[in-house]
């Protein structure tokens, strides 16, 4: 384990030994995520020390925080967007199981409170692949889908004056781009990026409107402009599940790696998992 500095120009192992570690996020001088291999949310600290938060409520399991610091879990197979009290009990946030039997997946919170939600639409991997969709949760928890026919949607973010969500689509091989309306809706649905032959899936944005996307079969990640420039890759020696921009100022990119033989052995023995951490050109804005 090692502490992240800012010359560091090629990935530092930060972590190694978890399952597949999923949905990180810079919060509150940490990075959490969730392992989805082993059911544990996480979090490590700046010196590399890593705390066991809680288990997980179910895979797929994605998270974020309320305004208001409450932390949210989606609970993928059981159709439930979670809330943990001030006391530590979860409670139902909103429950999902209305608008689609298929699990959720990825979580982002704007900083009006909207919680956004998705579904790939089908049972990956043996299911028949079908459209995926965008839920919307307000604040006061009433749910409505925002987005629909999207290909298998994973990671998305929301810029930091809360007018656009970008969403990566996954079997689209692009990022795209939504306004965001003042109750949250979803309009002006357009291709921000395409990736020639990539398959984003977590996302992060920089402060020099950038996005840096998250590629498991190609094992990279890859920083790219509006339109698509690529401005650098970072090649790996595993599938790349997932990044976030925190450390200090935000300006270290951190990737969740680990080699993927296909979902039936996320919860087995092998622990290639790896948390990684390289210095960023550009500081981390906007959610998550």
């Amino acid at each position: 384990m090692q502490t992240p500095e800012t010359s560091w120009s090629e990935p530092q192992p930060m972590v190694t030994g978890l399952a597949m570690g999923e949905s990180p996020r810079w919060h509150a001088g940490r990075l959490w995520f969730a392992d989805w291999g082993t059911l544990e949310i996480c979090a490590l600290d700046r010196d590399g020390g890593r705390t066991l938060i809680m288990p997980a409520p179910s895979m797929p399991c994605s998270l974020d925080w309320l305004p208001d610091g409450r932390l949210l879990l989606v609970s993928g197979q059981a159709g439930l967007l979670l809330r943990q009290e001030p006391d530590g009990r979860l409670v139902t946030h909103a429950d999902l199981t209305g608008l689609s039997r298929h699990p959720w997946n990825e979580l982002v919170v704007d900083g009006r409170g909207n919680a956004y939600v998705n579904t790939i639409g089908f049972d990956f991997p043996a299911g028949p692949v079908a459209p995926g969709m965008v839920a919307l949760v307000t604040s006061d928890g009433a749910v409505r889908p925002v987005a629909d026919g999207v290909a298998f949607p994973n990671g998305m973010a929301v810029t930091p004056d809360n007018r656009t969500l970008i969403l990566a689509e996954s079997y689209a091989n692009q990022l795209t781009a939504f306004d965001i309306a003042p109750d949250g809706s979803l309009a002006n649905r357009r291709v921000w990026a395409h990736l020639e032959g990539g398959y984003p899936d977590g996302i992060c944005l920089d402060a020099e409107g950038a996005v840096w996307y998250a590629d498991v079969p190609n094992q990279r990640c890859v920083r790219v402009r509006e339109g698509g420039a690529v401005l650098r890759t970072i090649t790996l020696d595993r599938g790349c599940f997932a990044c976030m921009l925190g450390g200090a100022e935000r300006r270290t990119l951190y990737m969740l790696a680990a080699a993927w033989g296909g979902p039936e052995g996320m919860g087995g023995d092998e622990r290639t998992g790896q948390v990684l951490a390289v210095a960023a050109p550009a500081p981390g804005v906007g959610w998550p």
